[in-house]
């Protein structure tokens, strides 16, 4: 039987969408009041704030020394795209593959660019590759978080520090809330739109010397359009690197990140952002721990992601339903929580197995979560009202 009456308490924010993601807490419209609109961002005071953003991601992820940082155009994609497209060729190359947007550089390997000497190392949803069948000779590709699965990498011991090829790591949905090993990493790309809350659009594209070296000394076999282009006349464009985009960004979005990035320092830097995005893991994981419906899309809990909490349905009625009625019942239950407006875009990605994806980076308060989590069961209870006779 369904829940008669709906719980009491609502999150003050219902966002929890996985991208774009909730705004820091406090933020207003005024926190833009400062955007340089109507300007060259070539101008002194707009380059200067582009600068800006760059330096101080640097400070609030610890980037070591000897990094580069630029703003890139199509947001975390553009990002993953110049460094494969820029980097890749020079020899073998691996791509694990445990989710979708890790899938999709897998195509972009074998289909687009047709590297003659790639390998995609798989896992399904809910678990990571076999990470020792990496071979570090090749370049390797991978995401750090799955967004679409909820499955991150529990550290970076997997990765040699001493090593031939480059390590590419897709880690949007990570950067800001989970630490990350600079030294067993490359070449590193996030969007605004995720952990910090900021617009969509633009893309944060870092490489370590090593990343730098190849892109001086090998030249791709294929023809490179003008927005991915970070080499000129064999020499880094070092000037992408400064607060010189490439293409025209918006200044509105970039007044937006900047605002994100002093909050981060305000709050204490990346040990804070860290422990926000864990505590909300931790709420929803007592929860779960409760529950005799949802669990944990990710099977190993070292491997459960903080940001893009991703759950699956474990109710007997449930998954005797057939694969069409398991996705009519997940979306069900995405619209009611969203029809009550407890929870905004909280249903699963599109091509992962039918349950919920709650965002829990660090701009979502803890609080928040807890008053979802009843919502949550009352939800459930509505559509395993209606399900249950279908299975039956």
């Amino acid at each position: 039987m369904a829940i008669a009456t709906p719980p009491a308490t609502r999150p003050a924010n219902p966002r929890f969408s996985s991208g774009p993601c909730a705004k820091r807490p406090g933020w207003t419209l005024d926190a833009l009041s400062g955007a340089y609109l109507g300007r060259s961002h070539r101008a002194a005071g707009p380059k200067a704030r582009l600068a800006e953003v760059v330096e101080r991601s640097k400070m609030v992820l610890g980037m070591p020394p000897g990094w580069r940082l630029g703003i890139v155009p199509a947001s975390d994609t553009g990002a993953v795209e110049m460094a494969l497209w820029s980097l890749l060729g020079a020899r073998g190359v691996d791509v694990l593959a445990w989710e979708s947007f890790s899938k999709d550089w897998g195509t972009d390997v074998i289909k687009q660019l047709k590297l003659p000497d790639a390998r995609v190392i798989g896992a399904p949803y809910g678990q990571l590759p076999d990470l020792a069948s990496v071979d570090f000779a090749r370049d390797v590709v991978f995401v750090w978080n799955g967004t679409t699965s909820g499955v991150r990498l529990a550290g970076g011991d997997w990765i040699p520090a001493e090593r031939e090829g480059l390590t590419i790591c897709d880690a949007t949905s990570a950067a800001f809330a989970m630490e990350l090993p600079w030294d067993k990493l490359d070449v590193v790309t996030w969007s605004w739109q995720k952990v910090l809350g900021g617009e969509a659009a633009h893309g944060m594209l870092a490489l370590s010397p090593r990343a730098v070296a190849r892109l001086e000394s090998h030249k791709p076999a294929w023809p490179l359009p003008k927005i991915f282009r970070m080499t000129k006349d064999g020499k880094l464009n070092e000037g992408i690197f400064k607060g010189e985009t490439i293409n025209t960004p918006s200044m509105l979005a970039v007044e937006d990140a900047l605002d994100g990035l002093l909050w981060a320092e305000g709050i204490g830097g990346l040990r804070a952002l860290v422990a926000r995005s864990e505590a909300n893991l931790a709420a929803i994981a007592g929860w779960i721990a409760r529950s005799d419906w949802a669990d944990f899309l990710a099977e190993v809990p070292a491997t459960r992601s903080c940001t893009s909490i991703c759950l699956k349905i474990v109710a007997p009625w449930f998954t005797a339903l057939d694969a069409t009625a398991q996705a009519a019942a997940a979306k069900k239950l995405a619209t009611l929580l969203d029809r009550e407006g407890v929870a905004l875009d909280a249903a699963n990605y599109r091509d992962a197995p039918p349950g919920l994806r709650i965002w829990g980076g660090a701009t979502v308060e803890t609080a928040d979560i807890e008053a979802l989590l009843p919502w949550l069961d009352w939800a459930f209870a509505s559509v395993a009202d209606e399900y249950s006779k279908v299975a039956a």
